[in-house]
């Protein structure tokens, strides 16, 4: 007897195979994922980068690691594309393409921190299971602290690729104004990173970060004094519709407006601290307006952790309008309008972002 109910006759197995295929492959992905997180806490990847063809004895030497569990590794790595094989000379070697992937961290395309999310999301499963059954939300400062950490590592990099170099010049003259001197808000700031390279960037103005998770902040103050810029930084607990009493001439909201129960009362706060020539600068996770047109491999990425975690943040919030990570522009766009600003401009684009100028 077949163990298999469905009616047979309707299936068509090259579809069957072809998703099999699939789903294969995402379990090998979720098996790397592991490996590749591994290679990068031990220094496998960093051991690697720019030594030339090397043996796995040669690798565990220089890393202090046993020689039976790197030769498996590595062979997990060539057969995952990110290390070459050699088999004359029974080597492995990073190129440097596969070096700035998983070896230097300083990379924009850096992944194996990013790996710290779906690992959160994982421990953090039977909480989903009860928010799916209940309807309740699961706050950011619920989630495991892996997703803080894998969060604010993953974006920093890609910040540091983008925001000074091409998303702040996007904005029409807020550049000369950061040159001049003037006050940024940086709500949702988590551990501070876009607020700390705008401040490296920018000596003459004064940058506040503000964030609802306290270990996030505590976290930002320290890579602040790290990076030498506590002088012009500040960091404190608070929500998007309650910091600071200043008036703001650059507010910015990185990947964090979809996250909130109500993001036309942060649009509609943000208003009234903003200065009367201000800009904000809204960056948030690429996606087209209508679904059908959103069925990618980055798109399955932002609705599976939206999932997870931007609306389970919302719904904690309160939930008045939950817009997920996939929310568009056209619906970005709504958000503003109705707290009453009348321009709102795409600046710029990635494959993984979408970068708005906001102005009243």
């Amino acid at each position: 007897m077949s163990m298999i109910s469905t009616d047979q006759t309707r299936i068509d197995p090259s579809k069957l195979d072809a998703l099999l295929v699939r789903a294969l492959g995402d379990l090998s992905a979720g098996y790397g994922g592991v490996m590749i997180s591994i290679g990068n806490k031990l220094g496998l990847f960093k051991a690697m980068s720019g030594a030339g063809p090397i043996s796995s004895r040669e690798l565990a030497a220089r890393t202090r690691c046993a020689e039976r569990y790197v030769r498996e590794w590595l062979n997990a790595q060539a057969a995952g594309g990110y290390v070459d094989y050699h088999a004359v000379s029974d080597t492995y070697e990073l190129s440097p393409e596969q070096a700035m992937v998983v070896a230097d961290e300083d990379s924009p395309v850096f992944m194996p921190n990013a790996w710290h999310i779906p690992a959160s999301m994982w421990l953090d499963e039977e909480k989903a299971v009860v928010a799916f059954r209940t309807g309740a939300g699961v706050a950011w400062g619920d989630h495991h602290d892996r997703l803080a950490c894998g969060v604010g590592a993953f974006y920093r990099n890609a910040y540091r690729a983008s925001l000074i170099a091409e998303w702040l010049p996007a904005l029409d003259g807020v550049v000369g104004q950061l040159e001049a001197g003037i006050t940024v808000a940086d709500v949702g700031c988590g551990h501070g990173y876009s607020t700390i390279l705008m401040a490296e960037a920018f000596p003459r103005s004064r940058f506040h970060g503000f964030d609802t998770h306290a270990e996030s902040i505590d976290a930002a103050r320290r890579h602040a004094a790290e990076a030498g810029v506590a002088d012009r930084v500040t960091f404190e607990v608070a929500g998007a519709t309650d910091y600071g009493d200043s008036r703001y001439g650059l507010i910015c909201f990185f990947d964090c407006l979809h996250d909130l129960g109500d993001p036309e009362a942060a649009a509609r706060h943000a208003r009234t601290a903003l200065a009367r020539d201000g800009t904000m600068l809204v960056v948030e996770p690429f996606a087209n307006d209508r679904i059908e047109e959103n069925l990618t491999p980055v798109a399955r990425l932002y609705y599976s952790a939206s999932t997870m975690v931007c609306c389970a943040h919302a719904i904690s919030e309160g939930g008045s309008l939950v817009l997920g990570a996939q929310a568009g522009e056209a619906r970005l766009a709504e958000v503003f309008r109705k707290a009453g600003f009348a321009h709102v401009r795409r600046a710029a684009e990635t494959p993984f972002n979408l970068i708005l100028e906001v102005r009243r």
